[in-house]
C-alpha cells in the first residue's frame, strides 16, 4: 500500500513516515520545504533503512502535485501540509485562507481524478475554540478564534460535503492537542524558522541558551497554579495515531473523527518543572499578560480513538521532554548545522 504524505518533511510529517515505514507502509513524500528541512527526511531513511521518494513542490501547483499522481499508484493520503502559526494567522489571514484551503482543494480534485478514495486530515483541536467544559469529546460544538483555526475547521467541513458527493470516500479529521517531544534517537525532532511560536521548542532554546527567558502569558487562571492548562502529547504517540487510523480506516467509508491526546491536562509550569529535570537546568521566565482569545484549560476525552482504533498515548510529560531536550541539545540549530 502506498501513502503520499503532504508536508512530510516537517516535524509530525516526519516523525509519522518513520511509523509508516517501519509498520512496512510505502511511503512518497512531498513538501515545499517553507518550514521544513529535506535534511529531516534524510534522518528518516537513516532511521528505517528504507528509501522513498521526494518532491518538492508545492500544493497551489497544480500540475507540480498532478505529476506525483502520475507518477506513482496512490492508494492513501496522509495531509499535513499548510501554513500553522495561530499568531501568523491573524497577521496575514488571505494568505492562510488561501495556501491552506486552495491547497487542499487542489490535492482533493487531483484524488477525485486518479480515484484515490482515502485520505487522513491533520486537523487541530482550534475546531473546539473556546470550550466551556473540559474534557472535549468529538461531539462538542464547532467554532474557531483565529484564522489558522478556521481554515481547519473549514477543510473539515469540504471534506465532510466531498463524503456527501462521494460516499466511497474514507475521510478520517484527526483533531490534534499540543504535540511535543522528538524521536528517541535524538536526531528528528522540531526545528521551527525563526523564534518559535510553541511552547516546547522555546523552552528547549532557553535551555539550550539560544534564547533569553521564556515568557508565561497569564498566572492568574482558575487552574492549580494560574497558568494555563493544555493537552500535551509526545509526537511519536501521534505518528502512531496516524498508522493506526490508516490500518483501521482505510476502504472504510464515511467521516470518522478522533481526538488525539494525552486525556491529562499539564499546566505551562508543570511544563518548564518538567523541563528543568529533563535538562539540569533552570529555566529562566517571566509573567506576562494573558494573550487574548487564551482559554484556561484545554484537553482531550481520547476515548473514542481506544475504543475505534485501539490507539492510546503511552509516553508522559517527563519522557516527552527527555526526548526534546536530548533532540535540542544535540542539535542546538536544528538541521541546519
Amino acid at each position: 500500500m502506498k501513502i503520499l504524505v503532504t508536508g512530510g518533511a516537517g516535524y509530525i510529517g516526519s516523525h509519522t513516515c518513520v511509523e509508516l515505514l517501519n509498520a512496512g507502509y510505502e511511503i512518497v513524500v512531498f513538501d515545499n520545504l517553507y518550514n521544513s528541512s529535506e535534511k529531516s527526511l534524510d534522518v528518516v531513511r537513516r532511521i528505517t533503512g528504507k528509501d522513498f521518494p521526494f518532491y518538492k513542490t508545492d500544493m497551489l501547483d497544480y500540475d507540480g502535485l498532478e505529476k506525483i499522481f502520475q507518477e506513482n499508484k496512490i492508494d492513501s493520503v496522509i495531509h499535513f501540509a499548510g501554513l500553522k502559526a495561530v499568531g501568523e494567522s491573524t497577521q496575514i489571514p488571505l494568505t492562510y485562507y488561501h495556501n491552506n484551503i486552495t491547497g487542499t482543494l487542489n490535492l482533493m480534485r487531483l484524488m477525485e481524478k486518479y480515484d484515490v478514495n482515502n485520505i487522513v486530515f491533520s486537523s487541530s483541536a482550534t475546531v473546539y475554540g473556546m470550550p466551556k467544559t473540559v474534557p472535549i469529546t468529538e461531539d462538542f460544538p464547532l467554532s474557531t478564534t483565529n484564522p489558522y483555526g478556521s481554515t481547519k475547521l473549514m477543510i473539515e467541513m469540504i471534506m465532510k460535503d466531498a463524503y456527501a458527493a462521494n460516499p466511497k470516500l474514507s475521510i478520517s479529521l484527526l483533531r490534534y492537542f499540543n504535540p511535543i517531544g522528538a524521536h528517541k534517537c535524538g536526531d528528528l525532532g522540531e526545528d521551527p524558522k525563526g523564534i518559535p511560536n510553541n511552547l516546547l521548542p522555546y523552552i528547549a532554546q532557553v535551555a539550550v541558551g539560544k534564547l533569553e527567558k521564556l515568557s508565561v502569558f497569564g498566572d492568574q487562571y482558575p487552574t492549580k497554579d494560574g497558568t494555563g492548562v493544555r493537552d500535551y502529547i509526545h509526537v511519536v504517540d501521534l505518528a502512531i495515531g496516524h498508522v493506526k487510523t490508516v490500518e483501521k480506516k482505510t476502504n472504510v467509508p464515511g467521516v470518522h473523527i478522533y481526538n488525539l491526546g494525552t486525556g491529562n491536562g499539564y499546566s505551562v509550569l508543570d511544563v518548564v518543572h518538567a523541563f528543568e529535570k529533563a535538562c539540569g537546568k533552570k529555566i529562566p521566565y517571566v509573567i506576562a499578560p494573558n494573550r487574548p482569545g487564551d482559554i484556561a484549560e484545554c484537553y482531550a476525552d481520547p476515548s473514542k480513538a481506544k475504543n475505534e482504533l485501539g490507539w492510546v498515548a503511552e509516553r508522559g510529560i517527563d519522557e516527552m521532554c527527555e526526548d526534546s531536550w536530548r533532540w535540542q541539545s544535540k542539535h542546538p540549530n536544528g538541521f541546519n548545522e
